[in-house]
């Protein structure tokens, strides 16, 4: 019998199910950070446990993928080394400011941010890597930059939370594009930068009489929990993300910030008439910025299908 892997379509169908599996954890990973801060768990320490248990998990996938000696020609490169201390500082912001935020009653900002954040990497390629934005994609930022100012209104403030997250995961991206190593092996040694830092502080906190992991038997399972609920959903989209076409990725990653905005809603937070307006605004952007990536992935389908006819 031929192992489903190998069959016809049957990659793209185990691609499919890492890419949504990826993003429905993000989707409701809020909940196990919420549950991590009601047990008097602050960011800081949270973030502390979540790269430190993270790498058991990630070195885990580097074993899985053989790509060991990457690893260590990765340590011996002081350029590749010193890209992923960069994308580790990102990715930390990014991490804290989330977990700050889900536990402050902020879920529907967060939401916004991860709804804008695709269309910062389209920002960020034209900017910085000189990649052609098409008329639907300028008009995909312009929905998604008049949702800001009315979110701005609406909170009578800029939304911070929304573009700290946004940009420090559109940075992180734009990192990763400059490090020669795999996806496994890059998130490892963002573990072991960040974790080894995490397990200092967390010592430090225990010293002090002020950590929280031996509180109880359920604190101490939510925070050795983290690491694989951040390291897993990670190499799951790399995985799908490199085996997927664009149009389809480009759908799926508005599934989490529909979740969170969903939950931010069942816990009630504030939902006005004005931040419902900035939302339309930014869910328009998204469906355009949708739109646009499944017409350029059918031209370049119809394109390989030409040429290889």
């Amino acid at each position: 019998m031929t192992p489903p892997s190998s069959a016809p379509g049957g990659e793209a169908r185990l691609a499919l199910a890492a890419g949504l599996g990826c993003y429905l954890i993000w989707g409701f990973v809020p909940l196990a950070f919420q549950a991590i801060g009601r047990l008097g768990v602050g960011p800081w320490e949270t973030l502390a446990h979540r790269t430190f248990w993270s790498i058991p998990a990630a070195g885990a996938f580097v074993l899985a993928a053989g790509q060991g000696r990457q690893v260590l020609a990765a340590f011996a490169n002081r350029r590749v080394l010193g890209w992923l201390l960069l994308s580790s500082l990102l990715i930390a912001t990014n991490w804290v400011v989330f977990i700050w935020a889900v536990n402050s009653g902020r879920l529907l900002e967060t939401s916004l941010g991860y709804y804008i954040n695709p269309l910062v990497n389209m920002a960020a390629g034209a900017i910085l890597f000189r990649e052609r934005i098409d008329r639907l994609g300028m008009v995909a930022m312009g929905f998604a930059g008049v949702g800001v100012v009315v979110q701005a209104l609406a909170l009578g403030h800029l939304p911070i939370v929304s573009l700290v997250l946004a940009l420090s995961f559109g940075g992180y991206g734009v990192v990763r594009k400059q490090v020669q190593a795999d996806a496994q092996t890059g998130l490892f040694i963002e573990c072991l930068l960040m974790g080894l830092l995490g397990l200092a502080f967390v010592a430090w906190l225990q010293a002090q009489g002020e950590g929280h992991f031996a509180q109880s038997p359920a604190t101490m399972a939510w925070l050795i929990a983290s690491g694989p609920i951040t390291a897993v959903p990670l190499v799951l989209f790399a995985w799908a993300a490199r085996r997927m076409p664009l149009s389809a990725m480009g759908f799926m990653q508005f599934i989490a910030p529909t979740i969170s905005f969903t939950i931010g809603l069942i816990q009630g937070e504030p939902f006005t008439p004005l931040r419902a307006v900035s939302f339309l605004f930014i869910w328009g952007g998204a469906a355009i910025f949708t739109y646009g990536a499944w017409l350029r992935g059918r031209r370049v389908a119809q394109a390989a299908a030409i040429a290889g006819g």
